[in-house]
């Protein structure tokens, strides 16, 4: 068990030793030989070459003075050493240690100290062959191979550094192999490496021309490859290749050691106060030490020190935890338990965690390209100076308020952006761009965005291939290498996104600023260029190399949301804490958000600040449901919530509430949740019919003079020449639609972009097409579905004349032309697809595969990149978002939760009564009045039905309009017909068909041959009937044929478990013995051919059948009583167990969802690989697989469900008065039943108490019972502990002993259910006291159902406990619906 004190203890010692030894290691000089061309470390020297090429020679790794080279640690010469040893035996290296800079820092200072060539590669998932080897360009119409990295270093004898190799897929790195091994390789245009020595024995036995012919290539003995990788398994990626290994040297190039280190940075910053520095390296070494790593803590970037040593130097008055938090923010990423580990070390180093921080920007001097930055931090002043843009106009962001909670973290990004690169975490919609937006606009810095999403390629990052006008293949640079080359602020959105070894690419121009592109072209920091140039090279020469300057101003930002605690495999791994310093941001608080509403749109009404209450009661909930809600409220949201009120005033902020969560689709307990916290601020529904009782004014819509009036709202047609695009339908002016339609006309001139949710069949194209045909608006029309990429969202390339040609979608149409997009079904696309709207919605900004940019009118100046190549967007374009409600059954993603925020939200439901009522009217004229009246009462019956649970499907207007047409078209037809058009989907399901029969029942609609058969009148009027038959009679019922590999069989009387047979034991045929479900899909006969079975038949069967029961009874030893008994709890609660395994079935799918894989030979054509495919390569294609989990992740972890039951004396005493101890025990029932088959998914255990007992074991966890007596024998144990135990109550205790014990389980998840009667009071309880247990750890969701009462105690309890968290069930019905509903909406969420 890990013991912080003792930990902290021996760090204690270790540190005290350190500091000890830090007399004793200076760096040492090293004696280098220039004069005679040799280098000795120790006792091993090497003879050293002029390069062909100095420009491609690592710079400025080593500090020379008068050919002295200084700073080089023992450590370093050590290994050093070993690498020259190495290179003089001709063998490759590997070097190991921890991420950061460290192991391609050393392999550059020896290469520079040997003045060796390199060639760089950055490995990631997406580096293919063609990457390594050859890669072919159309130049003139012909296809031409050109070398790549690693056959250009073996022919001009290079060093080939391969950084990543963990990240490389499996089976792309051994090509190497050969060249490793025996320095061959045969290269695709035919020719073949040989190794010098037999190149040169050829060529002196054969000649020239001979060897020529044979196309024969010499690799020079200098030739050598440099290996940087992790550590596999301790850090993620794929293991090394046994045979790959084989053939490298490894080291380990470990991390300095503390004086070592300490003298580094102090020579790098000289003037800095070594008290404190000490102080910061301590708390560094302390938090890498091998008893943290125990423990899983992951790796302080302790390389970043160098950062914090020159923040340290020029603001010396900054506190250490302050310093400490940029370099490694504990609080983002790391669970409660290892924040206080952290906070237990820098304690016992005396490190303040909670120090005076008073920071204030004092002022700023511009001197070319340098800025002069005065800052007090607090109370002392400090100058410093900070890279700054060339835009002239260094102005304020129009509609900017500011508040001193980012005027301070302003300030803190100005002391990271004085040394290097930065990345901001913050939630959604908090203001991390508008932050990065002020600090450009301070600095004078243009900005490139940069979306960064899940699928995005190291190409995508760096450049993209496309060809010129004549059909030759180039490169095109992307942002991010325009913004290195121009010295702007690259800011990359969504860091949290993207794929980890997608960002390795990035990883050499963070900490080096150098980069080599896949054109061959080499981007070197400003002073390293400098150097080339002052030593004799031309800009020219240089030019011709390849070699262009990285801007000294440019700067990358990172933009993300925290990491998701708990949820397997973290974003924020020890790689990307050693890229970048971080800066925490968080929502803006309640008295902030006010005091910038109150600067943009004046006075605050009622209902907004109810709502900024609602919000801030939301985030600092500690309730886990509430504060996920929150994020439906962000400081965005909450602006465009005030600028609606400033325009169009509303009495009440329930409507608005209600829409901005889309509470309608929020799962029952979030929604009940939603509605209590709403109301506790006076939040609640306006009473029904408005004031003074009188009706809601109906909506009227009118078109006038060139003017279009919806209710109170008017604004001016629009004009266009696009008459086509404006749609034109059929729509029917119901009120509930005309209300809806004001508040889009409204959102529509505020300029905000709509997003519409609801149901199949509610409408919500109709209505966006209804607008759009009220105000005269083209519209483009994009559907997204499950294989939407960002290319056919944005650009999609295609092939004219061997010339790639980009043709622009609907979205980059609309933006052009200023029309509205309506993008239809966005839930169908993956999230990280659509993310990538999330600039141009939020700022008009986007730019495309093919280099052009979308760009806002107010900024054409401003932006980066070549004005030929922007798209501004128009003023009139928006966007209308069409997507299904969340969660089940529709299980799309859910757009809503990644991108809600940036849309004026709004939720479309079925008509209300009277307004369906007189939708139906315009459909139907001649329809009977009452015939709809009942159809109307019918499915609102049933839509109540589905948003309770009870029902899966939601049945919408659209069915219903669709019976009503029939009835018009076909009058003389019955109406039991017409319903069976909708209802015959439901025919096969039992469960289904009565529910639906009561509904319709109860309706007053006619039943019979609606779900079974047809009605009489159908069979009357039509003159030919067919019925299905198989062809077949039945003989004798038999088990049949066990077939071995359990294929589905239909029909036929051969096999057991078939479907839609005869005779043998199956489902949905006729005369077999018994049901037998082998878990295929079932193909039902008609109830009409099952009867038409001859008696002896029937008979026969059915004593085969009672042959089979006794025998499975007599398996389970079970005697027939007992089945009765048993069956009778089942069937009570067979329908719920049917809708719960719906659930879990459909969510099992969901996860099963196969995913795409690129590089493929065969399958659909990779839209990004179409260049690829005009030079003729191979892996040009992708196919959908099962998508393996990322090497290193943890393994999917199992839901753990605990259900603890009451078995006291009171519940059978008053059994027989509500029947309290039956209603649980066909909770066991359910639970047991419904689980089955999915207990590798949700392990669960059952545990009981009662006056004797806090935990009477009933099922263990892993031993679940398998057959009906070991299910009955539990519940028979609750009856007879509950008949015989003494009286007493341990509700608390056993709540608390079964939240605890199952917080310390490893789980994806954990919830626990208590049953127990109301009768808390008889026993002093007092219900606040049960309350804080249920909330007492958030690792477990936990809730109580209350399933007895005596009078309206359970309801009294229910007002006195966390809402969410207690349910009171007075129906035995209702029971396991209770229970389907929090277990269907835990999935849900974490789903």
């Amino acid at each position: 068990m890990y013991n912080p004190a003792v930990t902290v203890k021996r760090i204690d010692v270790l540190i005290r030793i350190l500091n000890g030894r830090k007399i004793i290691i200076k760096p040492n000089i090293v004696r280098a030989y220039s004069s005679e061309g040799r280098v000795t470390i120790g006792n091993v020297s090497k003879e050293i070459t002029t390069p062909k090429k100095v420009e491609y020679v690592p710079k400025k790794y080593l500090i020379a003075e008068e050919a002295q080279l200084k700073s080089l640690s023992q450590s370093t010469l050590r290994n050093l050493r070993w690498m020259m040893q190495k290179d003089i035996l001709g063998q490759d290296m590997f070097l190991l240690g921890r991420p950061g800079p460290s192991r391609r820092k050393v392999a550059l200072q020896y290469l520079e100290l040997t003045q060796r060539e390199i060639e760089y590669v950055a490995l990631s998932r997406d580096t293919t062959e063609a990457d390594l080897k050859q890669r072919r360009e159309i130049q003139s119409s012909t296809a031409k191979y050109f070398d790549q990295s690693a056959v250009r270093a073996a022919t001009e004898g290079r060093v080939l550094v391969l950084e990543g190799i963990e990240k490389a897929e499996r089976n792309v790195l051994p090509v190497l192999n050969n060249l490793l091994e025996n320095r061959e390789m045969h290269l695709e245009d035919g020719r073949f490496l040989i190794p010098a020595s037999r190149y040169d024995k050829l060529l002196a036995e054969h000649g020239p021309e001979e060897v020529s012919r044979w196309r024969l290539v010499r690799v020079d003995e200098n030739f050598r490859v440099i290996a940087l990788g992790l550590p596999v398994p301790k850090y993620s990626g794929q293991p090394l290749d046994p045979p790959l290994r084989s053939r490298f040297q490894a080291r380990d190039v470990a991390t300095v050691g503390f004086g070592e280190h300490l003298n580094s940075l102090k020579e790098d910053a000289p003037k800095v106060d070594t008290k404190k520095l000490e102080q910061v390296l301590s708390a560094a070494y302390a938090l890498i030490s091998p008893e943290l790593q125990e423990i899983s803590l992951p790796d302080f970037p302790v390389d970043n020190l160098y950062a914090a040593a020159l923040i340290l130097e020029r603001n010396p008055d900054i506190p250490i935890h302050k310093l400490l938090y940029i370099l490694y923010p504990y609080n983002t990423f790391l669970s409660r338990n290892h924040v206080k580990n952290v906070e237990a070390v820098l304690h016992n180093l005396s490190i303040d965690t909670k120090p005076k921080w008073d920071i204030a920007f004092k002022g700023v001097q511009f001197t070319g390209n340098q800025a002069l930055v005065d800052m007090s931090i607090n109370g002392k002043v400090s100058q410093f100076g900070v890279q700054c843009g060339e835009r002239q106009s260094k102005s304020e962001i129009k509609g900017y308020v500011r508040t001193d909670y980012q005027t301070q973290l302003l300030n803190e990004l100005l002391l990271s952006h004085s040394v290097g690169d930065f990345c901001v975490v913050g939630p959604k919609g908090c203001g991390k761009s508008l932050l990065v937006s002020q600090l450009a606009s301070l600095l004078g810095y243009t900005i490139e965005p940069i979306v960064l999403y899940q699928d995005m390629t190291a190409r995508d990052l760096i450049q993209q291939r496309t060809t010129l006008d004549n059909g030759d293949t180039v490169w095109r640079n992307s942002a991010l290498v325009e913004a290195a080359l121009k010295g702007r602020l690259a800011v990359l959105d969504g860091l949290h996104r993207i794929h980890a070894s997608t960002l390795a690419v990035l990883h050499r121009l963070v900490h080096d600023r150098e980069l080599q592109l896949h054109d061959g072209t080499r981007l070197l920091r400003h002073d390293r260029y400098d150097e080339l140039v002052s030593s004799g090279l031309t800009q020219e020469d240089l030019a011709e190399s390849g070699v262009k300057r990285i801007h000294p101003a440019f700067r990358i930002v990172a933009l993300a949301e925290p990491p998701a605690l708990g949820t397997g495999q973290q974003w924020l791994s020890p790689e990307i804490l050693s890229l970048f310093l971080f800066h925490e941001m968080r929502n803006l608080s309640k008295e902030e958000e006010i005091f910038i509403i109150n600067s943009l749109y004046g006075e605050l009404s009622n209902p907004l600040h109810s709502i900024i209450d609602l919000a801030d009661q939301l985030r600092k909930s500690e309730d886990s449901t509430l504060k996920n809600l929150s994020s439906s409220l962000s400081t965005r949201q909450l602006l465009r919530i005030a600028s609606r009120m400033a325009k169009y005033p509303t009495d009440s902020s329930y409507e608005t509430v209600q829409r901005t969560f889309l509470a309608k689709f929020l799962p029952n307990l979030a929604r009940r949740a939603l509605d209590s916290a709403s109301s506790k601020i006076g939040i609640d529904p306006p009473s029904k019919f408005g004031i003074f009782n009188r009706e809601p004014q109906k909506v009227v819509c009118s078109v006038k003079d060139g003017i279009l009036t919806i209710g109170n709202t008017s604004t001016n047609i629009y004009k266009t020449d696009a008459l086509t695009k404006v749609p034109d339908i059929l729509f029917y002016d119901v009120p509930q639609h005309m209300r809806l339609l004001e508040w889009l006309l409204q959102d529509f001139l505020l300029g905000n972009h709509l997003l519409l949710v609801g149901n199949q069949g509610v409408g919500k194209n109709k209505i966006a097409d209804r607008l759009l045909q009220l105000l005269n608006r083209p519209r483009e029309y994009i559907q997204l579905h499950r294989d939407t990429t960002v290319q056919s969202l944005t650009v999609q390339p295609t092939v004219r004349d061997g010339i790639v040609i980009y043709e622009d979608s609907p979205l980059v149409k609309a933006v052009n032309y200023g029309h509205v997009l309506v993008v239809d079904e966005a839930d169908k696309a993956p999230t990280h697809v659509t993310c990538i709207l999330k600039t141009l919605v939020e700022n008009g900004e986007m730019i495309l595969s093919d280099g052009r940019r979308i760009v806002p009118q107010d900024m054409l100046e401003s932006s980066g990149g070549d004005v030929s190549s922007f798209i501004p967007v128009h003023d009139d374009f928006r966007m209308i978002v069409l997507a299904n409600r969340p969660g089940f059954p529709f299980l799309g993603n859910d757009f809503f939760a990644s991108l809600g925020d940036l849309f004026s939200c709004h939720a479309v439901d079925n008509p209300s009564v009277d307004s369906e009522l007189e939708l139906l009217r315009s459909y139907g004229p001649d329809v009977p009045q009452d015939i709809m009246s009942k159809l109307v009462q019918a499915f609102a019956q049933l839509r109540s039905m589905a948003d309770q649970g009870q029902l899966t499907y939601p049945y919408s207007t659209r069915e219903l309009v669709n019976i009503v047409k029939h009835l018009q078209k076909y009058p003389e037809e019955d109406l039991a017909t017409a319903i069976g058009n909708v209802f015959d989907f439901d025919r096969y399901s039992k469960d289904m068909a009565d529910a639906l029969l009561e509904v319709l029942h109860a309706s007053g609609l006619p039943t019979e041959g609606v779900l079974e058969g047809r009605s009489k009148e159908a069979l009357k009027k039509i003159q030919m009937t067919i019925e299905r038959t198989s062809g077949k009679d039945v003989s004798s019922p038999k088990h049949g044929k066990e077939d071995p590999e359990n294929q589905p069989h239909v029909g036929g009387n051969t096999w057991a478990g078939g479907t839609g047979g005869r005779d043998t034991a199956g489902l949905g045929g006729k005369g077999g013995p018994y049901r037998l479900d082998k878990g295929h899909d079932v193909h039902q006969l008609s109830d009409a051919e099952k009867d038409d079975v001859p008696e002896h038949v029937k008979k026969a069967a059915r004593d085969m059948n009672r042959k089979a029961f006794e025998e499975r009874l007599k398996e389970i030893r079970m005697s027939e009583f007992d089945a009765k008994l048993y069956g009778q709890f089942l069937r009570a609660v067979q329908p719920q167990i049917g809708a719960l395994r719906g659930v879990l079935a459909e969510l099992q799918a969901k996860k099963k969802e196969r995913q795409w894989s690129r590089h493929q030979t065969s399958g659909e054509l990779d839209d990004g690989k179409i260049i690829e495919g005009l030079t003729g390569e191979r892996s040009i294609y992708r196919r959908r697989t099962e998508q393996e989990p990322p090497p290193g992740s943890p393994p999917d972890k199992p839901k753990r469900l605990r259900l603890v039951l009451d078995v006291s004396g009171s519940m059978y005493r008053f059994n027989s008065y509500d029947g309290r101890l039956e209603r649980s025990m066909e909770a066991v029932v359910l639970l047991t039943e419904a689980l089955r088959g999915y207990e590798a998914r949700i392990r669960y255990d059952m545990l009981a108490h009662s006056g004797e007992e806090h935990a009477l074991e009933l099922v263990r966890v892993g031993r679940v019972p398998e057959s009906e007596k070991e299910r009955l024998q539990i519940i028979r144990t609750m009856h007879a502990h509950a008949q015989f135990c003494w009286s007493g109550d341990n509700t608390l205790a056993a709540t608390k002993h079964a939240i605890s014990t199952l917080a310390n389980e490893d789980a994806d998840e954990a919830i626990v259910l208590i049953l127990s009667d109301a009768n808390l009071r008889r026993y002093g309880i007092a219900p606040e006291h049960l309350g804080t247990i249920l909330t007492s750890d958030p690792r477990v969701q936990a809730h109580v159902i209350f399933i007895g009462s005596l009078g309206d105690e359970a309801n009294t309890l229910l007002r006195k406990l966390p809402v969410g968290h207690a349910h009171v069930c007075m129906e035995v019905s209702s029971l396991p619906h209770i229970m389907q509903q929090i277990f269907a909406s835990s999935l849900l969420q974490n789903s």
